[in-house]
C-alpha cells in the first residue's frame, strides 16, 4: 500500500516512525461535501503498542482518523454495507492522489487535489 510522502505529526506522535497499516480498519463513516468539492473517511486504525498516557488512563482502545480529500475530480461508489471493515490504498494520480477503498459489499474510488489528516482522536468501543 502507498502512503502520502510524509506522515503527518499527529500520527507519528501516536504511532513513531511506522505508520498504521490502512487494511482491515472499520470505515463507520464517509462524507461527502459540495464545498470543495470534498470526500473525509473516518477510520478507526489498530490501537497503538504505546499509547498517550492519556488515552490509556482513560481506557480508550481505539484510534479514529478523519482523511479529507479536497478538490475531488472523480468519484465512484458502488454498494454499501453496515460494519465495514475496509482496505485503504492511496496512490499518486498526476498532480493528486488517488484512494480506493475495498470491503466486501463495497467500492469507492475518487481522485483528489489533496488530502490531510483533518482529525485523530481516541475512544473507547462499547
Amino acid at each position: 500500500m502507498a502512503h502520502p510522502p510524509r506522515q503527518p505529526q499527529g500520527l507519528k506522535a501516536v504511532y513513531g516512525a511506522t505508520p498504521p497499516s490502512l487494511t482491515a480498519v472499520r470505515l463507520p463513516q464517509l462524507t461527502l461535501h459540495e464545498d470543495g468539492p470534498a470526500l473525509t473517511l473516518h477510520l478507526d486504525l489498530p490501537y497503538p503498542a504505546d499509547p498517550p498516557r492519556k488515552w490509556a488512563a482513560q481506557g480508550f482502545d481505539t484510534v479514529r482518523i478523519e482523511l479529507a480529500f479536497t478538490g475531488l475530480g472523480a468519484l465512484t461508489l458502488h454498494g454499501f454495507g453496515t460494519e465495514m471493515t475496509a482496505d485503504v490504498a492511496l496512490t499518486a494520480a498526476g498532480d493528486g492522489v488517488a484512494v480506493h477503498v475495498t470491503a466486501p459489499e463495497t467500492t469507492v474510488e475518487a481522485i483528489a487535489r489533496t488530502v490531510h489528516l483533518a482529525a485523530l482522536r481516541a475512544y473507547a468501543r462499547e
